[in-house]
C-alpha cells in the first residue's frame, strides 16, 4: 500500500501525487509501488525494499544525499489464538524534498501518526518527524513491555494453581518475545548513538534534546527487558524445580504403595507352595495367614508414613 500524505493547517490530508514536504508511507507494497517512488524520487529501488527484509539489521546508511535509518519495531502477532510479540524492520529514508517510510506490516507506531494524536508532528519537519518516530518506538516498546510483566504474573497465577503444559508455553513464548525485543532495543541504540555522534542529519537545538530523551527511552527500555528476562528466567528455572520436585514425590508414593502390596501377595505365594508348611493343619489359617499378611503390610505403611514417604 502506498499512501502520500502532507501537514495542512487543516490537518493532514492525503494526496494523489507527490508533494515537496510530504510524508510517503509504504506499508507492504507491490513492485509497481516501489518502481514508482523509485522512478519519480529518483532513489535506488534497493534502499526501498530493504526494510522488507525481516531478517535486515538495523543501521545508518548514507548514499547520494540520501540518509537512511532502519531501526526494528516491536509488534503484536498472533498464532493458533495465542498473542505473541516479535520486531520487524522499519525504514526512514529522508530525502531532501520527503520522508518515506517502508514497513512489511501495518503497525500501530505510524498509524499514532496517521490519525493525528502525536503532537507537533508535521511532514514537512523531516528531521523532527524521524526523532519523534523514534520516541514512539521507544514508547511502544515500554508499552509492551508492561503488557508481558502484567502477562507474566498472571501464568505465574495459573501455574501456582495447576501445573499445565499450557501455561509453560505461554512462559517461553514471553521469553522468546524478552529476546528479540533485549536483540532490537540493544542494536536500535547503537542506531541512536550513531546519530548524536556524527550528526549525520541536520538538527536544530530542539531536535538534539529530543533525540538524547528517545536515546534515555530506549535505553529504560533495553534495561526493562534485560530485567524482565532475568525474572522470567527465573520463574522458569523454579518451576521447573517444582515440577520435578512433584514427580519425585509421585514415584515415591507409588513406589511405597508398590511395595506394601506386594507384601500381602508374597505371603500368599509363601504359603500356596505344594509342601509341607506351618499352619497347614490349622482349621482358621487362611484368616490367620490373611492376617500376618495385612499385618506386616500395615507395618511397613506405618514406617512409609513416618519417613513422610507416603
Amino acid at each position: 500500500m502506498l499512501a502520500i500524505l502532507k501537514t495542512t493547517p487543516t490537518g493532514l490530508k492525503r494526496l494523489e501525487e507527490f508533494e515537496p514536504g510530504s510524508w510517503i508511507d509504504l506499508v507492504s507494497p507491490t513492485e509497481d509501488e516501489l518502481e514508482r517512488v523509485s522512478r519519480q524520487l529518483e532513489i535506488p529501488l534497493d534502499l526501498l525494499k530493504g526494510p522488507l527484509d525481516e531478517e535486515e539489521k538495523s543501521r545508518i546508511d548514507v548514499e547520494d544525499g540520501l540518509t537512511h535509518v532502519i531501526v526494528d519495531i516491536p509488534v503484536l502477532v498472533r498464532e493458533d489464538a495465542q498473542q505473541g510479540y516479535e520486531t520487524i524492520p522499519l525504514g526512514m529514508l529522508i530525502h531532501p524534498e520527503y520522508l518515506i517510510t517502508t514497513c512489511l506490516r501495518p503497525n500501530p507506531i505510524l498509524g499514532e501518526f496517521e490519525r493525528g494524536t502525536i503532537r507537533g508532528f508535521a511532514t514537512f519537519w523531516k528531521t523532527r518527524f524521524l526523532l519523534q518516530i523514534l520516541q514512539q518506538v521507544s514508547a511502544f516498546y515500554l508499552r509492551y513491555l508492561g503488557r508481558i510483566d502484567r502477562e507474566t504474573d498472571k501464568v505465574e497465577k495459573e501455574l501456582r494453581a495447576s501445573m499445565k503444559n499450557a501455561e509453560i508455553f505461554d512462559l517461553l513464548s514471553l521469553q522468546k518475545s524478552l529476546v528479540y525485543f533485549t536483540t532490537s532495543l540493544r542494536a536500535n541504540e547503537a542506531v541512536l548513538q550513531k546519530l548524536l555522534r556524527t550528526k549525520t542529519v541536520k538538527m536544530y537545538e530542539e531536535d538534539q534534546e529530543l533525540l538524547e530523551d528517545v536515546i534515555i527511552e530506549n535505553r529504560q527500555a533495553s534495561e526493562m527487558a534485560k530485567i524482565y528476562t532475568d525474572i522470567l528466567t527465573g520463574m522458569m528455572d523454579a518451576f521447573t524445580s517444582v515440577i520435578s520436585n512433584n514427580l519425585n514425590r509421585v514415584m515415591k508414593l507409588l513406589t511405597s504403595i508398590t511395595i506394601i502390596l506386594s507384601i500381602p501377595t508374597i505371603v500368599a505365594s509363601y504359603f500356596g507352595m505344594n509342601v509341607d508348611l506351618p499352619l497347614q493343619d490349622y482349621p482358621h489359617a487362611f484368616a490367620l495367614t490373611l492376617a500376618i499378611a495385612f499385618v506386616i503390610a500395615a507395618g511397613f505403611a506405618l514406617v512409609f508414613w513416618r519417613k513422610r514417604y507416603l
